[in-house]
C-alpha cells in the first residue's frame, strides 16, 4: 500500500494585503479630502437672536372634580388662570393636546365652560376622557 506524502498547509495571504492596501489608500484619500476642506474660504451665514430648541410639554390634563373645583394637571386653577395658563403652554408649542376630564355628577354647563375656556386660549386639540361602558 502506498502512502500519500503529507502536503504541508500553506495559507495564502494575498487576498488579505490586497484588502489592507485597499484599506491604508482609502483613508489616506479621505485624510487629504478633510485637511482641503477646512482651508477653503467660506463666509458663513451669521445667526440673529439663538432661540433653545426646549420641547414644552405636549399634554395637558383639566379635571373637573366633584366639588367643582378645576384642577391643571393636579393643581387647583381659577378659569382665569386656566385660560392664561393654557395660553403660555399654547404660545411655546402649538400642537398642546388637552385632556378634560370630569365626574358624571357635575353639570353639563360647567364642563362646556371649562371647554369653552380651552378652546378661547387657542388650544386646538381638545379631548374628552370618558370611561367605556361595560358590557
Amino acid at each position: 500500500m502506498r502512502r500519500r506524502s503529507a502536503e504541508e498547509a500553506t495559507l495564502n495571504l494575498t487576498p488579505m494585503i490586497d484588502v489592507v492596501f485597499l484599506l491604508v489608500i482609502f483613508f489616506m484619500v479621505g485624510a487629504k479630502f478633510t485637511e482641503q476642506e477646512s482651508q477653503i474660504p467660506i463666509n458663513l451665514p451669521g445667526v440673529g437672536q439663538l432661540n433653545p430648541m426646549v420641547r414644552g410639554p405636549d399634554r395637558r390634563t383639566v379635571d373637573l372634580t366633584p366639588d367643582g373645583q378645576v384642577t391643571l394637571d393636579g393643581q387647583p386653577v381659577s378659569l382665569a388662570q386656566l385660560r392664561s395658563d393654557l395660553q403660555v403652554a399654547h404660545a411655546s408649542y402649538p400642537d398642546l393636546q388637552v385632556s378634560v376630564r370630569a365626574d358624571a355628577s357635575e353639570s353639563l354647563a360647567r364642563f362646556t365652560e371649562i371647554l369653552h375656556v380651552c378652546r378661547s386660549s387657542g388650544v386646538e386639540n381638545l379631548g374628552i376622557a370618558v370611561q367605556p361602558q361595560r358590557r
